[in-house]
């Protein structure tokens, strides 16, 4: 017996995806009015002030937290593109690779960016 087309496809994600898509949109626009605040209190931002937010390991972990949700909400938002108009399953199954390999590298750039070694 053959699977459905829905199951082949990948249109069983649904809600889970849907709630996924609005956490991580929550969290963006929670960091980024952070963000501006510290912006308006600070009357801008320079290096000194950089400086000091990055040097704090909760602002950091913020930071973190942010480009994870930035991350896998392009996940899945390329993935529903792959899925909804690249119809061959090798080329779609291939740029779903390449997606989750790119947003992979920039998890780990992300994280040496915030934790790496630094030079001064």
């Amino acid at each position: 017996m053959t699977r459905p087309l829905r199951q082949t496809i990948g249109a069983h994600y649904g809600w889970k995806d849907w709630l996924v898509q609005r956490v991580t949109a929550v969290v963006m626009i929670l960091y980024t009015l952070g963000m501006l605040g510290v912006a308006l209190y600070n009357g801008g931002f320079d290096y000194a002030l950089w400086q000091a937010l990055f040097a704090n390991g909760a602002f950091r972990i913020a930071t973190l937290l942010f480009g994870l949700a930035v991350l896998w909400h392009a996940w899945i938002g390329m993935r529903d593109i792959w899925m909804d108009y690249i119809k061959p399953t090798a080329l779609r199954l291939a740029l779903e690779v390449a997606t989750f390999v790119v947003l992979v590298a920039y998890a780990a750039w992300l994280a040496q960016i915030l934790w790496g070694t630094r030079q001064t």
